[in-house]
């Protein structure tokens, strides 16, 4: 029983070694062995729990049970002749030599292979919005959220700043420090967090994603112009963005815009109707009026000095928004 644990450690050397020298030949090679060494490394700190399936083998003996599955109180509890080994939260090596330990008092010298063949215990993270593609993301180990982002694809040209995370399950296998997380979630404070993607992209904050969670990268929302401006059209509103910042992003005001009253048709809430509000833009510029926030599906008219310019693109704009076509007429400013 002995001899399978003296030869194994140079064996798979052996095999490393010669796995080497052929992915200095072949990329494909290479990456295999790659993978193949990192999912030795998640089986290595992978936590058990409810639901994931191992093989359990004691050599010498008939006793092999190629599914053993974790039940719902965290055991194995159908191995031969032992009572319930605890299993959750226990790591593959840790669990191996629990079952060393329980059937050494019947057998001397037992030798005990556990193989981790199904990880059920955890839900994937899901993320999606603002992302190149929507991914799920497998919770075998600790998952920062920038590796989660990484997996998505990355941002999009319409994330509007800030992520959204939910937390949809309590942590399994609470460190010190994380005991409120792990208790259950009764729907009455659903655990939610809001990251901002200028702070991720800093390094100020990158919190570990939890299995079941939910990664929103939220999506920009729209603002008209239209008028007398460079290059009327929708752009997409980030962050708190003023009414300076919007008009520069379509180029500026045109020469002959009248720019002492601006006016913005806002969405009433809560109703179809629209508010407008007035603005002395040029007031703004001379720093003696404070700028304006926009709001979402904002449409800003600068009119010509003695008609109303883009009578026909207001008046578009504003029959989408009242019809709830806000996304559909949407064009972002390159």
């Amino acid at each position: 029983m002995k001899t399978r644990r003296l030869f194994g450690t140079p064996i798979v050397a052996a095999a490393l070694m010669l796995g080497v020298v052929q992915a200095q030949q072949d990329p494909t090679t290479a990456s295999k062995i790659q993978s193949k060494l990192a999912e030795t490394r998640e089986s290595q700190t992978y936590l058990l729990g409810p639901g994931d399936v191992l093989e359990v083998t004691v050599y010498g003996t008939t006793i092999s049970l190629p599914k053993v599955r974790v039940d719902s109180e965290g055991n194995l509890s159908s191995l031969p002749f032992i009572g319930p080994v605890p299993a959750k939260c226990r790591t593959e090596r840790q669990l191996q030599q629990d079952i060393t330990a329980a059937y050494a008092r019947f057998i001397k010298e037992p030798d005990v292979a556990v193989q981790i063949v199904e990880r059920n215990s955890r839900q994937p993270a899901n993320v999606f919005g603002a992302v190149r593609k929507e991914a799920k993301i497998p919770m075998l180990r600790p998952v920062r959220l920038n590796e989660a982002i990484a997996a998505s694809g990355g941002f999009t040209e319409k994330a509007a700043g800030t992520i959204q995370i939910l937390h949809t399950e309590p942590v399994m296998c609470p460190e010190p420090g994380q005991e409120a997380q792990a208790l259950p979630i009764d729907g009455t404070a659903i655990p939610f967090q809001v990251v901002a993607i200028a702070d991720l992209q800093k390094g100020l904050s990158n919190p570990i994603i939890r299995p079941g969670d939910l990664v929103l990268v939220t999506e920009a929302e729209p603002v008209y112009i239209t008028g007398s401006v460079m290059s009327p059209g929708g752009i997409l509103m980030r962050d708190q963005l003023t009414l300076s910042r919007a008009i520069a992003m379509v180029g500026g005001t045109r020469r002959e815009a009248k720019i002492s009253e601006i006016r913005i048709f806002r969405q009433k809430v809560g109703s179809t109707g629209q508010e407008i509000i007035k603005v002395n833009f040029e007031s703004i510029k001379k720093n003696a009026a404070p700028d304006i926030f926009l709001k979402p599906y904002d449409v800003i008219d600068v009119s010509e000095n003695g008609v109303l310019a883009g009578t026909s693109w207001l008046g578009i704009v504003l029959n989408a928004l009242t019809g709830g076509l806000q996304n559909a007429l949407m064009r972002p400013i390159p």
